[in-house]
């Protein structure tokens, strides 16, 4: 089966009030929804120069986030089903689980260009790798470096953190800056949830960009476990439908926020979403900025109770 990505096109930077064309690329053996500067949610807005630049900084972000989907995939491969006869997730609080699963060991630093006096791009990085893991420690490296918004062309030029850096200090502005960090959203002895995320300012924004990216890690089998590795077969329905009415309570819980119920739902309508994390309390699936909420609302989380996937997720990824 072939769906159609939106991958960024050869090109230079961008400036203020200019968006970057996409050429659409059919990639094979990935079963996610299209995405594309459409669906960012924007519907009604009055559209700036400066929220030009945004969006086309946002899109960028979620462009990358499809280029990390695959390049997962070429990484781990296909994802094993696990075992149906035990439960993956114990029925214990955070405090408990985070004390299992795999052993971390934090990665952090800050550069400034080599040589730049006055203002000068920087990289932060504050990170994890697995001991005795390498396999999963490159993957988070590499997908970080596929999760950044900067480069040439439709293949970035470089393929992990170490060559991102030096091809930023080529193309950086002065102002530029980079925030790539991970951290274990979840662990067990079963699954260990890493949450990716980068942080972006291109010189001339109006201010930065930031995107997430959830990695569901199967411990025993090495493999990232997509969605459909964790629904029963034909429930992506019900699914959308479950995370529909959390986007509802999501909306309730927010009342400052949202102002006017239908207004706001017009600007900002509810989307789909795959970037999924297994926690104590359910799924958790996190937005990007200006996908179902204007920037003041931040990376709107909504929570799936286990409860609601009842019939929905497989049987081993329901608590016992």
């Amino acid at each position: 089966m072939l769906e159609t990505y939106f991958m960024p096109s050869a090109g230079p930077r961008y400036g203020i009030g200019q968006q970057k064309p996409a050429r659409a690329m059919a990639l094979p053996g990935v079963k996610e929804h299209a995405t594309g500067y459409a669906s960012v949610g924007l519907t009604g807005r009055r559209v700036t120069q400066r929220s030009i630049a945004t969006l086309g900084a946002l899109g960028m972000h979620r462009i990358r986030r499809l280029a990390l989907a695959l390049a997962m995939c070429g990484l781990v491969g296909a994802c094993a089903s696990p075992p149906s006869n035990i439960s993956r997730i114990p029925v214990l609080t955070g405090q408990e689980t985070s004390k299992d699963g795999l052993f971390t060991q934090p990665v952090k630093w800050e550069h400034s260009k080599p040589g730049c006096k006055g203002d000068c791009p920087t990289i932060k990085v504050d990170s994890i790798v697995f001991p005795g893991n390498p396999k999963l420690s490159d993957l988070i490296d590499n997908a970080l470096a596929y999760m950044t918004g900067i480069g040439n062309s439709t293949v970035p030029a470089y393929s992990n953190i170490a060559e991102y850096e030096q091809y930023f200090w080529k193309t950086a502005a002065p102002r530029d800056s980079t925030l790539l960090s991970a951290r274990t959203r979840y662990r067990n002895s079963s699954l260990t949830v890493v949450e990716l995320d980068t942080w972006q300012y291109m010189t001339g924004m109006t201010h930065g960009i930031s995107a997430t990216q959830f990695l569901n890690w199967d411990n025993k089998t090495a493999k990232v476990l997509s969605l459909a590795d964790v629904l029963r077969p034909g429930q992506r329905q019900a699914y959308n439908a479950a995370l529909k009415e959390a986007h509802a309570r999501w909306l309730s819980a927010n009342p400052e926020l949202v102002g006017d119920l239908n207004t706001f739902v017009r600007q900002w309508p509810f989307q789909e979403s795959t970037n999924y994390a297994f926690t104590d309390q359910g799924l958790v699936i996190k937005y990007d900025s200006y996908q179902i909420a204007p920037y003041s609302a931040g990376q709107p989380e909504l929570v799936i109770s286990y409860d609601s996937l009842r019939g929905i997720l497989k049987p081993e990824f329901l608590p016992s």
